[in-house]
C-alpha cells in the first residue's frame, strides 16, 4: 500500500550568514595513496583556508600539505592517506596518517626513520621558516601506521 503525498515541507527562507570563522576550521579526508593525491590535498587545503578567511596561510600550508602527503605516499604507496586540517590557538595543524607501521628491529627502524626524514627535508625547512613545529611517530589510532604532522603559527606563516 502506498501513501499519497499531499503536502511538501517548504524550504526555509534564505537567511544571511557570516562566512565560516577561522576557529571553525576542522576538516579531515581520506585520499588514495597515489602521487596525484598530494595535488588534490594542496588544492583542498587552499580552498578550506580561503573559505575560513585564512588566505595568508595558503602558500605555506599548501606546500606543507604536499610534502606531508608525498612522504606518506613514499612510505605507504597504494594505501589510503588520512589528512586532518585544524585551526586552533592561532595555529594551523596539518596531520597525515599513513599505514606504514613501526619496525620491531632497531636497525630497520633507524633506516626507515632516516628515509622518512629525508623525504621531509623541504617540509622541515619550510616549517622552520614559519616558526612552526613538525614531527612523526606511531599513530595512536587502531590499525597503527605513522602520524606525520606540522604546525604553522599564523603570525609567522602569514
Amino acid at each position: 500500500m502506498s501513501a499519497t503525498v499531499t503536502a511538501c515541507h517548504a524550504e526555509p527562507a534564505p537567511t544571511s550568514y557570516a562566512p565560516p570563522s577561522p576557529s571553525a576550521l576542522s576538516y579531515s579526508l581520506t585520499l588514495p595513496g597515489e602521487p596525484y593525491s598530494a595535488a588534490l590535498a594542496r588544492r583542498t587545503v587552499a580552498s578550506v583556508l580561503r573559505t575560513h578567511r585564512l588566505d595568508a596561510l595558503v602558500a605555506a600550508a599548501a606546500q606543507v600539505t604536499g610534502e606531508l602527503m608525498a612522504a606518506g605516499w613514499h612510505s605507504s604507496p597504494g594505501d589510503g592517506l588520512y589528512l586532518s586540517v585544524r585551526y586552533r590557538d592561532d595555529s594551523l595543524r596539518l596531520i597525515v596518517y599513513d599505514a606504514h607501521a613501526a619496525h620491531p628491529h632497531p636497525r630497520l627502524a633507524a633506516l626507515c626513520e632516516a628515509r622518512r626524514r629525508g623525504h621531509l627535508r623541504v617540509l622541515a625547512a619550510l616549517v622552520r621558516d614559519c616558526e612552526g613545529e613538525w614531527g612523526f611517530g606511531p599513530a595512536r589510532e587502531p590499525g597503527g601506521g605513522t602520524r606525520t604532522w606540522a604546525t604553522l603559527p599564523y603570525r609567522a606563516a602569514a
